[in-house]
């Protein structure tokens, strides 16, 4: 199934996000992946944060147009989730449900049109939250809103508003969020053709308090297999991160974040190596 249409309203202002804090980490992470013979691809997670440690294996498998996600932990929780791609034309639904907590699963349903796609979730406990979204907008340019209820107390938690542009070295979002209460102004601006540089700028305020937060980025590719990131807030905290495809489809990622206002705490460290075959 081919995604179509602006994207789900989640899309709005993900470009500065991921650039801005994907694959930070400050834990040693250490993950292999396998895939059998049936098709069934198997990933073990296992994590080291502090003193604690921690470990999931993760599975996945798909069959026609349904893909089947089994997750189980150290906790004896587990999460599976079924995705049914063109259940009906242009339509996606993904059902999750999590043991021993039920409660905590949901039902979605995605519809993708080349001008609008719209989503709904319903939780699964007796008097659920209804969460939805609408986007709409031709090729580049994305309006949209999303919304939750709360069907046991007849209140909304939620309703979120923004739009974003995207061109081909640029790529822009505005989001009016916490039932208005905050502002966060995104932008990724792509130095060159290739992508192989780009800077990254997110502005976020939140109204009832009068605090800003203003964080400042970057990427830059130094080959095929290497990447550097960098970021810096108003608040003086400094992340770098390095990025090495050790084979294909593999990474060693190297972050680490300290505070330039507060240069006495000590530093953070993180280290994460994923083996994929």
């Amino acid at each position: 199934m081919a995604m179509k249409g602006p994207g789900l309203f989640t899309d709005i202002g993900k470009k500065a996000k991921d650039l801005l804090t994907r694959d930070y980490t400050y834990d040693q992470k250490l993950s292999v992946s396998t895939v059998s013979s049936s098709g069934v691809a198997v990933t073990s997670t296992a994590v080291k944060k502090g003193g604690l440690y921690s470990l999931d294996v993760a599975s996945a498998y798909k069959y026609k147009n349904n893909l089947v996600d089994v997750k189980v932990d150290t906790e004896s929780n587990i999460s599976t989730t079924l995705t049914v791609l063109d259940v009906l034309p242009s339509t996606k639904l993904v059902t999750s449900i999590k043991f021993p907590d039920y409660n905590a699963g949901k039902v979605e349903v995605q519809y993708f049109h080349d001008h609008a796609t719209f989503a709904a979730a319903v939780g699964m406990k007796p008097s659920p939250v209804v969460d939805f979204s609408l986007v709409v907008g031709p090729k580049g340019l994305a309006f949209g809103g999303e919304a939750g209820f709360d069907t046991s107390s007849g209140k909304f938690t939620k309703y979120t508003g923004g739009f974003s542009v995207t061109k081909p070295d640029f790529h822009a979002s505005a989001i009016l969020a916490d039932k208005g209460d905050t502002i966060k102004v995104s932008g990724v601006y792509h130095l060159d053709e290739k992508q192989k540089a780009s800077a990254v700028a997110e502005f976020t305020r939140k109204l009832s308090t009068n605090e800003n937060t203003l964080t400042v980025g970057g990427l830059y590719t130094v080959d095929p297999q290497t990447a550097v990131k960098a970021r810096l807030n108003n608040t003086g905290k400094l992340a770098a991160l390095l990025q090495h495809e050790v084979k294909p489809k593999s990474l060693l990622t190297i972050s680490g974040e300290f505070d330039t206002k507060a240069l006495d705490r000590a530093p953070k460290f993180g280290l994460s190596l994923a083996l994929k075959p």
